[in-house]
């Protein structure tokens, strides 16, 4: 997955914004003297190529519409209980930022929401300081709920080995257990393969062949562009050991929509491109999900994106915190986020919670080919002693994190 930054053409839509651009999102008046809850969205954009298809431009809203459908969520339980929610929403530059966090915070802005890349979401969680609570929505780094976990963050966004893990346990449910894999050569690519290594070995899938496609730069997309990718492709993936699906790794949207229907081989695609393991989708429909879809793109005028459902449940933890325990601080809000007694209907069949261990969030993930919801995993037969969800990701007995304490 590329970062979440504008580029290309959305970045040309921005140039109406100020370079820190900010708004607040307005929910409806509460009581008067209602307990005012008040977050942040701090999203860090990156310039870059354009994506490889113009269907995935990032729009100049995202994750920002799903704070707007969040805080209308949050007040309308909160404005019946005293509370008042109001969430501010600001882009910045990778330069920008850590004024950014100073200024939230010298407000007294304790409650904020994070859609950046891992370096970024670390070096601002420390910026935040210990008395705030950060929601990480947008970094999938396992290092950050493990080895570099922080007490005062929270991850709503899932990682990378629960996305792989996803996708292997259809893989395996499928018996499709030789994998053909190709990875780019971004460093986030490494991170992402290595994420599949290990569940390949988790769940006993055996990777047959891996190579790698690097990235020489240059323009992706010309008007004979279908006709060197028709050309190419072919002969890069030609000669691979027997195989049964080939496994893109492509966080950096380099390669992989290429692939599907080029490939030397007939063979399902996976991972990057063809059937792509993902914590939200556009045209998910189950468990009350239509109607979420449809509320969505009354605020926004466009389908949910993954950031914006990520930063609509990271919210979300706020509100029902808030609304369950009577206050308001950040040590209130963390304490119960991490109690049994925490857990959030988000429409993927059953509440979410988060692992007290190292502070993420549990989550089916789901499985897209772009226009339908293929799957969901966990997938059947895939048994875990305490939570079915813990079958996605690192478990506590691998845990590294000792930020939240060993009886959590």
């Amino acid at each position: 997955m590329r970062p979440f930054g504008l580029s290309g053409l959305a970045a040309l839509a921005c140039l109406t914004f100020s370079s820190m651009a900010a708004f607040s999102v307005e929910a409806p008046v509460a009581k008067a003297g209602a307990v005012e809850v008040k977050a942040a969205v701090l999203r860090v954009d990156h310039k870059g190529l354009l994506p490889i298809s113009r269907l995935d431009l990032p729009p100049d809203d995202l994750g920002f519409a799903g704070a707007v459908l969040a805080t209308e969520d949050n007040q309308t339980t909160g404005k019946f209980l005293g509370f008042d929610f109001e969430t501010e929403t600001l882009a910045v530059t990778p330069e920008e930022a850590p004024k950014a966090i100073a200024d939230l915070r010298a407000r007294g802005l304790d409650l904020i929401v994070l859609l950046a890349n891992g370096d970024e979401t670390l070096a601002l969680a420390d910026a935040a300081g210990p008395e705030a609570l950060v929601l990480n929505a947008g970094a999938r780094d396992d290092r950050l709920r493990e080895e570099d976990c922080r007490a005062n963050v929270l991850h709503v966004a899932p990682t990378r080995s629960m996305l792989a893990d996803g996708l292997m346990q259809f893989l395996m449910w499928k018996k499709w257990t030789r994998l053909y894999l190709i990875h780019g050569s971004h460093p986030e690519d490494a991170l992402l393969a290595e994420a599949y290594r290990h569940s390949a070995r988790k769940f006993g899938a055996k990777i047959v062949e891996e190579r790698e496609f690097v990235d020489r730069g240059g323009a992706r997309i010309s008007d004979s562009g279908h006709v060197l990718v028709q050309r190419q492709i072919p002969v890069f993936t030609q000669g691979a050991e027997d195989h049964d699906v080939v496994l893109a790794v492509d966080e950096s949207d380099v390669f992989a929509p290429y692939l599907p229907y080029h490939t030397w081989d007939p063979r399902p695609v996976v991972g990057s491109a063809g059937l792509r393991p993902v914590s939200w989708h556009a045209a998910m429909e189950s468990w009350g999900a239509t109607q979420f879809q449809r509320r969505f793109e009354r605020v926004a005028g466009r389908p949910m994106r993954q950031e914006d459902y990520q930063v609509w449940l990271a919210l979300r933890v706020i509100g029902e915190a808030a609304s369950r325990t009577g206050k308001a601080d950040p040590a209130s809000l963390r304490a119960y986020a991490l109690s049994d007694a925490f857990e959030l209907a988000a429409f993927k069949g059953q509440k979410l919670t988060f692992r007290n261990w190292n502070g993420q969030m549990r989550q089916p993930i789901l499985l897209s080919d772009r226009t339908l919801t293929v799957s969901v995993s966990p997938q059947e037969g895939f048994l875990h002693q305490t939570n079915l969800l813990d079958t996605l990701g690192r478990d506590r007995p691998e845990t590294s994190c000792t930020a939240f304490g060993e009886t959590q």
